[in-house]
């Protein structure tokens, strides 16, 4: 049985767990006992009135999340049954899409459960944990989950370090091993995705309505740079929508290999793309040397990101890439500026963006906006949670 004690929320913060604000803060705490990740919190009001009920569990967001505000709901097996049935009720026009089988079926916090995420692929789960607070209560939701789905494997990734990064080790729980790599499909397209090599697989899955829309919309006919690429998957999208050609940049040498693989299993050749391992801000010095230029520019960076010679921040850099991108771009070409730092809302993301074009003396018109798709299900009353602030902008 999980511990529980009462804590009191101060009189400023209750009504924004009253209206259904869902992370624990310890700012909103009036003392912060010493207890357990994993521990049950009962809160009340400085007058001792019951306003909900979650758990203790460390992240960079927060101390914990809420789980209920039914005083006598016990956290249970049960309990976290019906909460993940919930979510892949809401998921179904997914799970019955054969063209796409790989998405979000539980979204921490959107779902009800903050600090824990589900994945789908083609019948595998990988479950991702972002608090040793919830990780205690793994054999509780493990069973839980698979009296809702039936499942080929389940996989893990722990997140939760002391610098929240992600915990190294064998991230396969049970059930069958996945293939390597595993082919799922997106609107039709492959992707091999790889679920226990490291913290990712090979696809995020939050930017399939982008791609889509790269393949549908604005892909043919246009020459692409897709920096930060990762495996290319932006690329792929560009390729089956008709792009002329496509040049990958990454600053890690194993994207070279991954981004081929990509290209192979749609039977696209790599050869006929440029793929190559370099720092983005090296390239585009490279570029303004050799006067290349695009018609199509796809940011998308880390939060944060170190190299031997050079430190990424979005927070600090992004405005500085995004004019570096409007140099190498042809008139009435596309940038695609996205970020998933928590640290911006759309609005301030505007504005960064504004103010590079400003600085680079030219004008822009924001043809497409994204922001998380139907997976990703997010509350109303956590606006932070809808981290994704994508742009298409035609630069005139």
């Amino acid at each position: 049985m999980v511990n529980e004690i009462t804590v009191k929320i101060k009189k400023k913060s209750a009504q924004s767990y009253i209206k259904g604000y869902p992370l624990l803060t310890k700012e909103a705490l009036v003392t912060m006992p010493d207890i357990e990740e994993g521990t049950i919190l009962r809160l009340v009001d400085e007058s001792n009135r019951f306003l909900a009920k979650g758990y203790h569990g460390n992240q960079n967001k927060g101390i914990g999340w809420i789980l209920t505000y039914d005083e006598k709901q016990p956290l249970d097996e049960a309990f976290f049954t019906i909460l993940f049935r919930e979510a892949f009720v809401k998921r179904q026009v997914f799970f019955n899409d054969d063209t796409t089988t790989a998405f979000r079926i539980f979204n921490g916090e959107g779902d009800g459960l903050g600090g824990l995420t589900i994945d789908y692929y083609d019948g595998f789960l990988v479950l991702q944990w972002y608090s040793q607070g919830i990780y205690k209560w793994k054999s509780t939701l493990l069973a839980a989950l698979k009296k809702a789905i039936n499942t080929l494997g389940i996989y893990e990734k722990r997140r939760f370090d002391a610098k929240g990064q992600y915990l190294e080790s064998d991230d396969f729980l049970e059930g069958h091993i996945a293939p390597e790599p595993l082919i799922v499909k997106e609107n039709g397209i492959n992707y091999a995705v790889y679920l226990n090599d490291g913290a990712m697989t090979g696809i995020f899955l939050d930017q399939r309505d982008v791609r889509k829309t790269i393949c549908d919309t604005y892909a043919a006919g246009r020459t692409v740079l897709n920096t930060f690429s990762y495996t290319g998957a932006f690329s792929i999208a560009a390729a089956f929508g008709g792009a002329i050609h496509t040049t990958n940049v990454d600053v890690a040498n194993r994207s070279i290999p991954k981004t081929r693989e990509q290209f192979t299993v749609n039977k696209l050749d790599p050869a006929e793309h440029t793929i190559m391992a370099e720092d983005v801000f090296q390239y585009f010095k490279y570029a303004n040397r050799k006067a290349l230029a695009f018609d199509m520019v796809i940011l998308d960076p880390p939060s944060f990101a170190r190299t031997k010679k050079t430190t990424f921040s979005v927070a600090k850099d992004y405005g500085k890439l995004l004019e570096e991108s409007i140099a190498i771009t042809n008139p009435n070409g596309i940038i695609i500026a996205s970020t998933n730092y928590a640290g911006y809302g759309m609005d301030k993301f505007k504005q960064v963006v504004q103010g590079a074009f400003k600085n680079q003396g030219r004008e822009y018109k924001i043809v497409e906006q994204f922001t998380l798709p139907a997976d990703f299900v997010t509350q109303s009353s956590f606006r932070e949670g809808d981290y994704l602030k994508v742009l298409f902008l035609e630069v005139k």
